[in-house]
């Protein structure tokens, strides 16, 4: 059985941080590149930043780059997201991702997905 689990979602203000975390397994996660996506109210589901299987190279979306951290700690199968100087336009449901391919997990084709967990940033 495979199963990925995120945590640490919930309510915040503009400008606080939050802090992702996603659990894999049934599978190593150093066979896999991580990613994490989001779904905003009204929006599709959106690539939001992307870790190589391991850890050596990152990829992030111009509307979080420079606030958000994507890290991964194979030897506990780990997957992280640091979410510093949060908008309101980061609210939406957080999924994480495990894919074996770049072009797979860039185009949302993971192998893995977790359940989401919700974002909220409100005033």
């Amino acid at each position: 059985q495979v199963h990925m689990v995120e945590s640490g979602g919930g309510l915040a203000q503009p400008g606080d941080s939050l802090n992702l975390s996603c659990a894999l397994s049934g599978r190593y996660f150093g066979n896999y590149y991580g990613g994490w996506f989001r779904q905003s109210p009204g929006k599709e589901r959106e690539f939001v930043a992307i870790i190589t299987p391991g850890g050596e190279t990152t990829y992030y979306a111009d509307a979080v780059k420079g606030r958000f951290t994507i890290s991964k700690d194979n030897a506990e199968n780990t997957l992280g997201l640091q979410m510093n100087n949060l908008k309101s336009d980061d609210t939406g449901v957080y999924y994480c991702a495990a894919a074996a391919t770049r072009v797979n997990i860039m185009k949302g084709r993971a192998d893995f997905w977790g359940q989401g967990t919700q974002v909220i940033v409100s005033s």
